[in-house]
């Protein structure tokens, strides 16, 4: 499974990147949205982790231009990945097309189930991955 980490703190992509390989997974990091969306642009992905404070364009703004594109990338699983604990924030994340949210620090099994989660519910969805 090829996974984009969107995030710009590099401790924080290397600490999931050691999570996802003890999974077997392959992850790309991106250390901007915008270089995010050119990675979505360029190659094929099963899932999007995708912090939402970033310098530039934030999270919320690439979580709608990737629900916003015309072709199958629309449908992407995306799990935010925030430190940001606003009361509301899950159901905007939701409402503004994420998967699924995990609060920092992550931890692996929590990580791991929401990868479960997303993946089963898109594959219920009639999502090929």
């Amino acid at each position: 499974m090829n996974i984009l980490f969107i995030e710009d703190d590099p401790m924080n992509r290397r600490v999931v990147k050691d999570m996802l390989d003890v999974a077997g997974a392959t992850m790309t990091g991106a250390e901007s949205a915008e270089i995010g969306l050119e990675l979505i642009d360029a190659n094929d992905y099963a899932m999007i982790l995708l912090d939402l404070r970033m310098p530039g364009m934030d999270g919320f703004e690439a979580l709608r231009r990737i629900r916003g594109r015309t072709d199958a990338k629309a449908k992407l699983p995306v799990i935010v990945v925030t430190a940001d604990t606003a009361v509301d924030l899950r159901e905007r994340c939701i409402a503004d097309g994420a998967d699924d949210i995990l609060f920092k620090p992550v931890a692996m099994d929590s990580l791991f189930d929401a990868i479960g989660r997303t993946l089963a519910k898109s594959s219920g969805d009639g999502m090929i991955l």
